[in-house]
């Protein structure tokens, strides 16, 4: 490998840029294979436009060694210009250098384990109360009404709201999702314009919350309640225009890559009913009549693996973005400052030289025996000094939906439908994984 500050005497990376302006957005956002289809032509580092920048694929442990230990030197984090808008400029996904450091560090409050431990009384009632409402229903597309659970369960412990898949709220949400990565393009009916309108109407609502709980003696015991009270290091609070970004922030990753999980979960052990069977087996060492403990949930080692591997398999995020700050080389190749690189997630969870038959689902590879884990070579929630804050949030919720489904339902896919992936705004089968969902007997 070579890495140098050199002025640049290698070639830009292999591949095509596409058409004036959109470049290769279209083919980007709805083909599931755009970045394998690349790779097998041009190999595991090639160039693109998409969302309006010309971009570089890195795909491998190496690539995203490199990426992720020269933050700072070479790259800085970036998001294209339709997500940056979205989330807002205080949002701790858009902040970068001591600014973005000192936030992490105040909003890491809100995933401390004891913080977590809190969460789970208030999951498993929220788990339930949907459970039994799918109980009722029967048959249904599962996805769109996994969305309803996984935005419940982030308004009711982020800002208090136990019901908001039933208000307008939700309604805003899923449009502002639907334009963080399109064509930043501020016109009447695009969907970035629609998604803007719901930003705003969606701050509204947060801001409310916000005025009204300032308001009370006491700030609440869910996030909004702890950022009320965090100060940061030079011993301010956070300004509401801030806590608004943030907290937005939080919702949508508290939602959105959530319900890819728990939904490829469903999916997965549907068509696996030997992983289903074993990780059924193993819960049954623990007595389902009483309420969900921290050290019961960790000490599901089989299930661990599973939902280790639903991750690795299909992974919420395909890629993520950086910018080349400074221009610099890397096997063979020029990456010029001010293009955009992406860092593969996906593609890397696939690599044969990392994993045995990376394409099939087979969670015992990552048993204690014969794990096959190496280091930047299984990132599911990204890697380095920006790693997904709420990851450990995230498995916990993952956990306590596979732990109830597994000892009280059974569920079975629905015949003639289209179970091939469609990628935005995360992972999902195309027609919303109908299926059959019962009561075990």
């Amino acid at each position: 490998m070579t890495i140098s500050q050199t002025k640049p005497t290698l070639p830009i990376p292999p591949g095509t840029l596409g058409l004036p302006l959109i470049g290769e957005t279209l083919s980007f956002l709805r083909d599931a294979d755009f970045v394998k289809k690349r790779q097998e032509k041009y190999g595991s580092v090639f160039k693109t436009n998409i969302l309006g920048r010309p971009t570089i694929m890195m795909i491998g442990s190496e690539a995203n060694r490199f990426i992720l230990t020269n933050e700072k030197k070479y790259f800085e984090s970036s998001w294209p210009t339709s997500t940056k808008t979205l989330l807002g400029p205080a949002s701790l996904s858009i902040q970068t250098g001591d600014i973005h450091k000192s936030r992490r560090k105040l909003l890491v409050q809100a995933f401390q384990p004891r913080v977590l431990i809190g969460y789970i009384p208030t999951m498993e009632k929220t788990t339930r109360r949907h459970l039994q409402k799918w109980e009722q229903q029967g048959t249904f597309a599962w996805y769109p009404l996994l969305r309803k659970y996984t935005f419940d369960v982030a308004c009711r412990l982020f800002i208090g709201d136990e019901k908001a898949s039933e208000t307008p709220m939700a309604e805003w949400f899923e449009t502002w999702c639907q334009g963080l990565f399109s064509l930043p393009i501020r016109l009447p009916g695009t969907t970035f314009n629609r998604a803007l309108n719901c930003r705003q109407k969606l701050l509204d609502k947060i801001e409310s919350i916000i005025r009204q709980r300032q308001q009370q003696a006491e700030p609440g015991e869910d996030t909004l309640g702890l950022l009320l009270q965090a100060k940061d290091e030079d011993g301010k609070s956070l300004s509401v225009e801030e806590l608004k970004d943030q907290i937005i922030t939080f919702l949508f990753a508290g939602h959105e890559t959530l319900t890819s999980n728990v939904t490829n979960f469903c999916y997965l052990l549907a068509q696996h009913p030997d992983v289903l069977a074993k990780a059924r087996l193993e819960q049954q060492q623990f007595k389902s009549t009483e309420p969900l403990t921290f050290e019961q949930l960790k000490s599901m080692q089989y299930l661990d693996q599973v939902l280790k591997e639903v991750l690795r398999l299909v992974p919420p995020a395909g890629g993520i973005f950086r910018e080349v700050i400074e221009t610099c080389e890397f096997n063979g190749y020029t990456l010029p400052k001010g293009w955009a690189v992406v860092y593969q997630i996906k593609r890397t969870h696939q690599e044969h030289s990392i994993y045995n038959e990376p394409e099939k689902f087979n969670p015992d590879r990552f048993s204690p025996e014969k794990t096959e884990e190496q280091p930047y070579g299984y990132l599911p929630f990204g890697g380095g000094m920006r790693e997904c804050l709420g990851k450990e949030f995230a498995k916990l919720e993952m956990k306590i939906l596979a732990t109830m489904l597994l000892r009280e339902y059974e569920w079975e896919l629905l015949p003639n439908q289209d179970l091939e992936m469609t990628v935005t705004p995360t992972p999902h089968p195309k027609d919303g994984l109908l299926v059959n969902f019962k009561r075990s007997l």
